[in-house]
């Protein structure tokens, strides 16, 4: 049998987690279990490797310590590597048992924070063990606390060895029927590959170095057609202006698709059109990029728009019932 322990603290002195996780390893190693430890600290450049440490393994031991809020970047950034790169199979059939230590408060939720992203990624959790410790030296001399330890330790080793079923649980069911995430179908070896070369940093600079010659190409492709939506709409609704005697308003646009609104100011005669936002608007109103082309050419009026719902606005509305009187359009 074997068994990884992986550390995913700070490697601190006075870290009551590290205590736990010898004691445990003493246990382990006296049960005649193979036991490999990783300090995931060590391997902070290259994390997203981890996962195919558990491949060869029969159970594991998730460890960290909660110094002021949560399991830390370590552990996170490993489960994380998990979920992207680890081969989801061998997690299937992979025990898992949580080690949460704290100097603060947490470390319950650690506990179930562990727990909870085994089970989702598929795996099976341990009843696992966790506890507060205020000074480390009372807690290393506490006899109790010990033989506690050591229980864990064995009962790790008694439920990998007989294959000890648990029920089934919610957090299985959410993976299986509401949980989708857009992943790439890869195989094991294609996900360990893949592990490697986001661990290689030259790899991944000159991946950077290519997105950002791509942005800068498009950038000059779109040059033409953002200034082509600045001044979209503006020439067939000055075209379609009615003016009305005695009435003043500004309206604003959000057109979905259009970084900028289009504002409408109007002032008896006057008629100002931009691309920008104005502080004090009488009408805020939202519509997608189709609505407002059908009103352009006719085919929809404003009124009809707002009414229907395939445009929402927010005002005074008898201003915007003017609408279709100030343009006449089609």
């Amino acid at each position: 049998m074997k068994i990884n322990i992986y550390y995913g603290g700070r490697g601190l002195m006075d870290d009551p987690t590290i205590y736990v996780i010898n004691k445990m390893q003493e246990v382990l190693t006296e049960l005649r279990v193979n036991v490999e430890r990783y300090n995931i600290f060590e391997y902070k450049n290259s994390i997203s490797t981890l996962p195919q440490t558990i491949k060869d393994a029969d159970g594991i031991i998730l460890a960290t310590t909660v110094e002021w809020l949560g399991i830390g970047g370590y552990m996170q950034q490993f489960l994380d590597a998990c979920w992207l790169y680890a081969d989801k199979d061998k997690i299937a059939t992979t025990y898992m048992q949580p080690i949460v230590m704290s100097t603060t408060y947490g470390e319950r939720e650690g506990e179930l924070t562990l727990s909870n992203a085994w089970e989702i990624l598929g795996g099976l959790p341990c009843a696992g063990l966790c506890g507060y410790v205020d000074d480390l030296v009372s807690f290393e001399m506490n006899h109790d606390y010990t033989l506690i330890i050591e229980k864990k330790a064995e009962n790790l080793y008694r439920t990998i060895s007989q294959k000890i079923k648990n029920l089934p649980t919610s957090n299985q069911a959410v993976k299986q029927s509401v949980l989708r995430t857009q992943q790439m179908d890869l195989t094991p070896q294609e996900s360990e590959q893949l592990s490697k070369f986001v661990s290689n940093d030259n790899y991944v600079k000159k991946q950077k170095e290519d997105i950002e010659e791509l942005t800068s190409m498009f950038k000059d492709m779109m040059g033409k057609s953002e200034t082509e939506d600045e001044v979209a709409y503006i020439h067939e609704l000055k075209n379609g202006f009615v003016p009305q005697e005695d009435f003043s308003a500004i309206y604003t646009f959000m057109i979905e698709g259009r970084k900028k609104p289009l504002t409408i100011n109007v002032h008896n005669e006057e008629l100002n059109i931009h691309y920008g936002q104005e502080e004090h608007v009488d009408v805020l109103a939202k519509l997608p990029v189709s609505v407002m082309e059908e009103i352009i050419q006719g085919r929809m009026t404003f009124q009809r728009a707002f009414m229907t719902g395939a445009m929402t606005a927010k005002g005074d509305f008898k201003t915007l019932k003017m609408l279709d009187q100030i343009f006449v359009l089609g």
